[in-house]
Protein backbone atom coordinates (compact mmCIF):
# COMPACT_ATOMS: atom_id res chain seq x y z
CA UNK A 1 0.00 0.00 0.00
CA UNK A 2 1.89 3.08 -1.17
CA UNK A 3 0.11 5.77 0.90
CA UNK A 4 -2.22 5.69 3.89
CA UNK A 5 -4.54 8.35 5.30
CA UNK A 6 -4.56 8.47 9.11
CA UNK A 7 -6.61 9.99 11.95
CA UNK A 8 -6.24 13.74 11.29
CA UNK A 9 -8.54 13.21 8.29
CA UNK A 10 -11.37 11.86 10.46
CA UNK A 11 -14.13 14.44 10.38
CA UNK A 12 -12.08 16.82 8.20
CA UNK A 13 -12.37 15.41 4.67
CA UNK A 14 -11.01 18.55 2.98
CA UNK A 15 -10.90 16.96 -0.51
CA UNK A 16 -7.71 18.77 -1.55
CA UNK A 17 -6.05 15.35 -1.85
CA UNK A 18 -8.76 14.04 -4.17
CA UNK A 19 -8.35 17.04 -6.47
CA UNK A 20 -4.64 16.41 -7.09
CA UNK A 21 -4.69 12.61 -7.39
CA UNK A 22 -3.91 11.76 -11.03
CA UNK A 23 -5.47 8.28 -10.82
CA UNK A 24 -8.48 9.12 -8.61
CA UNK A 25 -7.65 6.41 -6.05
CA UNK A 26 -8.87 8.36 -2.99
CA UNK A 27 -12.37 7.41 -1.91
CA UNK A 28 -14.89 8.70 0.61
CA UNK A 29 -14.89 6.17 3.43
CA UNK A 30 -17.58 7.86 5.50
CA UNK A 31 -15.80 9.61 8.34
CA UNK A 32 -12.59 10.03 6.32
CA UNK A 33 -10.99 9.49 2.92
CA UNK A 34 -9.15 6.27 2.11
CA UNK A 35 -6.57 5.45 -0.56
CA UNK A 36 -7.11 2.30 -2.59
CA UNK A 37 -3.83 0.39 -2.21
CA UNK A 38 -4.02 -1.33 -5.60
CA UNK A 39 -4.85 1.84 -7.52
CA UNK A 40 -2.35 4.23 -5.91
CA UNK A 41 0.68 4.81 -8.15
CA UNK A 42 2.79 6.16 -5.28
CA UNK A 43 3.25 9.60 -6.90
CA UNK A 44 2.95 11.44 -3.57
CA UNK A 45 0.88 14.33 -5.01
CA UNK A 46 -1.65 13.97 -2.20
CA UNK A 47 0.88 14.34 0.63
CA UNK A 48 1.57 18.10 0.34
CA UNK A 49 -2.05 18.78 -0.67
CA UNK A 50 -3.44 17.49 2.64
CA UNK A 51 -4.11 20.48 4.92
CA UNK A 52 -4.02 18.33 8.08
CA UNK A 53 -0.90 16.27 7.21
CA UNK A 54 -2.81 13.00 7.36
CA UNK A 55 -1.17 11.15 4.45
CA UNK A 56 1.98 9.04 4.77
CA UNK A 57 3.80 6.41 2.77
CA UNK A 58 2.85 3.10 4.40
CA UNK A 59 6.37 2.55 5.76
CA UNK A 60 6.33 6.00 7.41
CA UNK A 61 2.94 5.83 9.16
CA UNK A 62 3.50 6.99 12.78
CA UNK A 63 3.45 4.21 15.38
CA UNK A 64 0.18 5.36 16.94
CA UNK A 65 -1.56 5.41 13.55
CA UNK A 66 -0.69 1.96 12.16
CA UNK A 67 -4.28 0.72 12.64
CA UNK A 68 -5.21 2.82 9.60
CA UNK A 69 -3.13 0.56 7.34
CA UNK A 70 -5.50 -2.29 8.16
CA UNK A 71 -8.58 -0.03 8.00
CA UNK A 72 -7.66 0.82 4.40
CA UNK A 73 -7.26 -2.84 3.48
CA UNK A 74 -10.55 -3.84 5.12
CA UNK A 75 -12.49 -0.99 3.48
CA UNK A 76 -11.37 -2.13 0.04
CA UNK A 77 -11.84 -5.83 0.82
CA UNK A 78 -8.15 -6.71 0.62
Amino acid sequence: MPHVIVSPCVGTKDQACTEVCPVECIYDGGEMFLIHPDECIDCGACVPACPVSAIYPEEDVPAGETEYIQKNRVFFGL
